[in-house]
């Protein structure tokens, strides 16, 4: 019998915005964000995913869209997903959650992506005292190998990986991280030496409705206020795993995610072609639209 084909669960039309999809993107982490599909135990389906940005980088030479990008829009995730087991039965909190990765890559007719550094002050680098300007390479895949005509002379295989997956945080665990993380603001950039240097970094990106995607949550209505002002940002990894930036994570990986509510409600997205030992200048992923085939 030939192999199963993965059941599509989350399209992307990449000429589409994030909230134009045909099952809407989110871009923040809360409890009650409702799934927009379910998926099953030992079934092999796919998700597809804009790139983080949601389509606001271009394949051109200007690195304007990086320097005036707003931040506030990260990270575009599809999902969630609720998880159920071989009888139809949610995924509960404790659970462990087992994802494999069996394939991955670029979208069909989208083989491209980028690698920026941020401008200093907007969103800056661990290296911006030398790099204090926006700057944007844009690179084209040939099969597994990049190359950028803003780098001449450099071609190499990538090990492509998504930059975040994850599951979503229960109301408590969410009223830790908002708590944890309001400290860590008001404690102020000038009581670490690190954001001394790197003065416009923030040490933590609080719960803001600027720019907030809340799937299939109408934006306007007395829910989407209520959880657009609780919901945490996607920029650090946390318990819920999230954005972790692991390179090795990819075709033939497992990673195991805790469970914190009913159905485990999976995310995924941030696409990378491939990517260093970390991400120094913050974009330093080479940055793209793809798809995940999950089991």
């Amino acid at each position: 019998m030939a192999p199963r084909t993965p059941r599509l669960v989350v399209p992307i039309d990449v000429k589409k915005k994030p909230w134009e999809q045909k099952l809407p993107l989110h871009n923040r982490w809360h409890p009650h964000i409702p799934p927009v599909a379910d998926v099953k135990e030992g079934e092999l389906f796919r998700v597809e995913m804009m790139d983080w940005t949601g389509g606001c980088v271009g394949d051109n030479d200007s690195a304007a869209d990086i320097k005036f990008l707003d931040l506030t829009i990260t990270h575009y995730l599809s999902g969630p997903l609720r998880v159920l087991d071989t009888k139809g039965v949610p995924a509960k909190a404790g659970d462990l959650l087992a994802v494999e990765i069996c394939n991955l890559g670029p979208l069909p007719g989208d083989e491209w992506g980028y690698t920026a550094t941020f401008d200093r002050e907007n969103g800056g680098g661990f290296l911006t005292d030398h790099f204090p300007s926006a700057t944007k390479a844009i690179w084209y895949f040939e099969g597994i190998f990049a190359y950028s005509p803003h780098i001449p002379g450099v071609r190499f295989p990538g090990l492509t990986h998504p930059g975040i997956v994850g599951t979503a945080p229960s109301p408590k665990l969410l009223s830790i991280w908002n708590e944890r993380e309001k400290k860590l603001a008001e404690g102020g950039a000038g009581s670490l030496t690190l954001c001394e240097v790197l003065h416009q970094r923030p040490l933590a990106n609080l719960p803001t409705v600027k720019n907030c995607l809340l799937g299939l949550i109408e934006e306007g209505t007395p829910e989407w206020e209520r959880i657009a002002n609780e919901a945490a940002r996607t920029i650090p990894g946390r318990e819920n795993g999230g954005n972790c930036d692991i390179k090795n994570l990819s075709r033939g990986s497992k990673v195991y995610l805790p469970v914190f509510v009913d159905g485990a409600n999976l995310s995924t997205g941030d696409m990378h072609f491939s990517q260093g030992d970390g991400e120094v200048s913050f974009c330093g992923a080479i940055e793209m639209s793809g798809f995940l085939e999950l089991k």
